[in-house]
């Protein structure tokens, strides 16, 4: 297969860490960072970097098998191959409401395309890399909001 038949890789969108306790962690980072709480659930809390964060999930004590909280979002230009990448690679799908799966260590990959999130790549690196991509409306509203759209949003 021919590299330009595969998805790109151009960042990441989001890091996962496990933590015991959501509101204590949250209390110790704030003692070393100054962040923007993006978000907080029960079960989970989310440090906003920018275009970019750090997902907090609980867990309850350390364990060998990491395939529901530990995972890498990595962000590519076009995501409509990869289910079929994947399965073909021999990678272990995982059930849920994004498109997640196994490599062959046990590491949980999260895909999402770059037109559906707030992290972006400056317009130098994207022609650095050979990339020339946009952001989708909710995209773009999310950046506004926070004051960091090229484009007005609609």
């Amino acid at each position: 297969m021919s590299s330009s038949a595969k998805p790109r890789l151009v960042g990441i969108n989001h890091v996962a860490i496990e933590v015991g306790d959501i509101d204590e962690a949250l209390e110790w980072y704030g003692r070393l960072f100054s962040f923007t709480l993006r978000g907080k659930g029960e079960r989970n809390a989310f440090i906003d970097m920018g275009d970019q964060f750090i997902n907090m999930t609980l867990a309850p004590g350390p364990s060998a098998d990491h395939t529901e909280a530990r995972h890498i979002g990595l962000v590519v230009d076009d995501r409509s191959r990869i289910l079929e990448l994947a399965q073909a690679a021999g990678a272990r799908m995982v059930e849920g409401p994004f498109l997640d799966f196994l490599d062959p260590w046990g590491n949980r990959l999260e895909i999402i395309e770059y037109s559906n999130i707030q992290f972006t790549k400056d317009k130098k690196v994207q022609r650095g890399m050979g990339l020339s991509l946009t952001k989708n409306d909710k995209a773009k509203r999310e950046l506004a909001d926070k004051g960091m759209a090229e484009e007005p949003a609609q």
